[in-house]
C-alpha cells in the first residue's frame, strides 16, 4: 500500500513537473510570441539601429556624475536600485506620508526641481516629480510635470517653448480605459523626439 503510494505521488510530481515546468511556459510564451511578440519581448526602444530603452521602464537622464541632463526631460524619482530605474530591484521607498525621511527628501527634490528649471518659489510642483512610484520604474510623467521642464529644455537645445509644447502635445497619452489615471508623457518617447528634431 506504501509504495504504491509512493509510485503514485513521484509519477504525479513527473507529470506535473513536465506540464506546469516545461509544457506550460513553452505554450504561453509561443502565444505571447504570434500575438504580442514586442511587448513579449520587453517593448524595447531603438534608436539609430541600438537598443536605447524599453517604454515600459523609466530611465535616468543624467551625467556620469548624476546631474540631470538639461536637454533632457527628467522623469520622476525611482526607489529602485541604488541609482534609481533598476528593474531588478523594482520597489517604492516604503515610507509613510508622515515619515520624517520620507518629507525631507521631498522638500529637498521640490528645491532642486524649481532650481534645475528656473521655477520660482512659490510654483506648485507637481507630485510625480518629487515622488517615487510604488514599483519605482514608471516611464511616464504628468503632463504637468513636462510643461514645467519645457522652458529649460527649449532653451538648452534652442528651440521655442512652443515648438516643445506641441512636442508635448504630440506625445501625451490618455487615461487608460478613457476614464483610470490621469494623460501622461512618455519621458523617453519625448526626449527621443526632441533628438530627432535637434
Amino acid at each position: 500500500m506504501l509504495r504504491r503510494q509512493v509510485v503514485t505521488g513521484l509519477l504525479m510530481t513527473v507529470v506535473l513537473t513536465v506540464l506546469l515546468g516545461v509544457v506550460y511556459p513553452l505554450v504561453v510564451t509561443g502565444i505571447s510570441q504570434v500575438t504580442m511578440s514586442r511587448r513579449a519581448n520587453g517593448s524595447l526602444v531603438t534608436a539609430n539601429g541600438k537598443v536605447v530603452g524599453s517604454s515600459l521602464i523609466g530611465q535616468n537622464f543624467t551625467d556620469a556624475k548624476g546631474n540631470a541632463l538639461v536637454q533632457y526631460f527628467q522623469p520622476r524619482p525611482s526607489a529602485a536600485g541604488t541609482n534609481g530605474y533598476d528593474a531588478m530591484s523594482s520597489s517604492g521607498s516604503n515610507l509613510g506620508p508622515s515619515n520624517p525621511t520620507l518629507l525631507d527628501s521631498v522638500a529637498q527634490r521640490v528645491a532642486q526641481y524649481r532650481k534645475l528649471n528656473g521655477l520660482a518659489a512659490g510654483v506648485k510642483v507637481p507630485v510625480d516629480a518629487v515622488t517615487a512610484s510604488a514599483s519605482g520604474l514608471d516611464p511616464q510623467i504628468s503632463v504637468a510635470n513636462a510643461r514645467l521642464q519645457a522652458a529649460r529644455v527649449a532653451r538648452a537645445r534652442n528651440l521655442t517653448v512652443a515648438q516643445v509644447s506641441s512636442l508635448i502635445a504630440a506625445h501625451t497619452q490618455g487615461r487608460q480605459l478613457g476614464i483610470l489615471g490621469e494623460q501622461t508623457v512618455n519621458v523617453l518617447d519625448l526626449d527621443l523626439a526632441l533628438d530627432r528634431v535637434r
